[in-house]
């Protein structure tokens, strides 16, 4: 089966083979993807309305939302290595546009999770997984900011999008706002996944001498399958680490709405706008910035100094977000500081795993590590939601979720750091050894 690798004399004469232009590319389509994530809190109080569902079963939804888009990714990264980035990610874009199609015709909260939930997800998670194992492939020599690049446009790409979903929801219905921005979604995703093509196999860039040395200390020198990379614990401490890492930002991700409503700022304005959607928008921009931004240091500093400090920084900002939430303009600051503490962990995670497993089957192994943020959607998601309506307020799931931030940023410290020192010195012996042995 085709995977659309041109011949290499004709890749010059494509303007797409530029791997730049697949970076711009990949952007784009994951910004198409976006929104159904970064814009779900929007549509909670009309859904509630509509369907007569309770917060913590509306959350259900988004929950399914990202299991879909996770716990199926081994699956979909699989399929995207098996008929390439162009076919598969076509059809994920196709997906998470239908997705908002057909939940403008739901009248239940069942409906609502098939339609929104499940072929969202399942959608989503095609072009997420597939096009960070695109990225990587294409820049061995600036992994982390290439992946940051990538899941920028997924962080950023409701920049876009929420305050016309926001005005559009009250103006013409919630229904009609699904429909018409499913419908954009789906047409702007799958005409830029027409242009997806893969590195020829042996394909290098030519990279800066000295970022190239650096890089090769980090990086392992053969690529391992997932049956392997399974086996070793320091892939089980990286998925332990991002899963804590999910749950807390995803606590913010989908709760933003409610909590901003009940410290009474949600319609507050802050230099003439509303404190909620402009909440989202400065979410959106930090939380793309945050990737590229700090998969650019890491390629320099080292990933687990990075995630030291971006993993220390959202615990901070949480902290302070529970202490001063009740005044607008901060809560509209520290939640956009929040974002840029969390969303590197989508080009961390993905740019460490391929330093320590390689990029021949990078796709499929990110498609692993990728469950721990479906593990990370149902506690942030509706296991936050029942501990506030237990505890009529969010002082305790704030306070857990700053634990688990500092726990994160400790571990990549103290014990992340020594392990993928000693497993790329083991696996560059691996081959020494085995060339003596013949």
């Amino acid at each position: 089966m085709s995977t659309q690798v041109l011949p290499k004399a004709a890749q010059p004469s494509a303007w797409y083979m530029n791997r730049w232009w697949q970076m711009v590319l990949g952007f784009i389509a994951m910004m198409s993807i976006s929104s159904p994530q970064y814009t779900w809190t929007l549509f909670i109080h009309p859904l509630e309305g509509k369907l007569g569902a309770s917060l913590a079963q509306l959350q259900v939804t988004f929950s399914l939302l990202i299991v879909l888009q996770t716990f199926c990714s081994p699956i979909q990264a699989w399929l995207v290595d098996r008929f390439g980035p162009r076919l598969l990610i076509s059809i994920g874009c196709a997906l998470s546009g239908l997705s908002w199609v057909l939940s403008s015709y739901v009248g239940d909260i069942w409906a609502l999770y098939f339609t929104y939930g499940i072929i969202g997800g399942f959608g989503t998670g095609i072009v997420y997984v597939g096009i960070i194992g695109h990225m990587v492939r294409w820049f061995p020599d600036r992994r982390g900011f290439a992946a940051g690049i990538a899941a920028a446009g997924y962080g950023a790409g409701a920049i876009l999008t929420s305050f016309p979903i926001a005005n559009m929801i009250p103006a013409a219905g919630y229904a009609n706002t699904l429909f018409v921005w499913g419908w954009i979604q789906l047409v702007v995703g799958v005409l830029v996944s027409q242009a997806f093509r893969i590195p020829e196999a042996g394909w290098k860039p030519v990279a800066q001498v000295a970022l190239a040395a650096r890089q090769a200390e980090r990086q392992s020198q053969r690529s391992y399958r997932a049956s392997e990379m399974l086996r070793t614990p320091v892939f089980w401490v990286m998925f332990i680490m991002m899963s804590m890492m999910a749950t807390s930002g995803l606590m913010v991700v989908s709760q933003v709405g409610p909590f901003a409503a009940d410290f009474g700022v949600k319609d507050t304005l802050v230099l003439g706008l509303a404190a909620l959607p402009l909440s989202l928008t400065l979410s959106r921009a930090t939380n793309g910035l945050t990737r590229p931004f700090f998969g650019w240091v890491s390629d320099h500093i080292g990933r687990e100094n990075t995630m030291f400090i971006a993993f220390a920084l959202e615990a901070a900002a949480i902290l302070l977000l529970l202490l001063f939430a009740h005044n607008a303009a901060v809560f509209v600051v520290l939640t956009g500081l929040v974002f840029f503490g969390w969303g590197e962990i989508f080009s961390l995670f993905p740019s460490t795993l391929t330093d320590l497993f390689g990029t021949q089957y990078a796709t499929t192994n990110y498609g692993f590590l990728y469950i721990a943020q479906g593990v990370g959607s149902v506690l942030g998601g509706p296991v936050a939601a029942y501990i506030r309506e237990a505890t009529g307020n969010w002082t305790t799931v704030f306070v857990i979720v700053i634990v688990l931030d500092v726990i994160t940023a400790l571990l990549a410290l103290v014990v992340l750091k020594a392990m993928r020192k000693r497993w790329v010195m083991q696996s560059s012996a691996a081959p020494v050894a085995a060339a003596r042995a013949r």
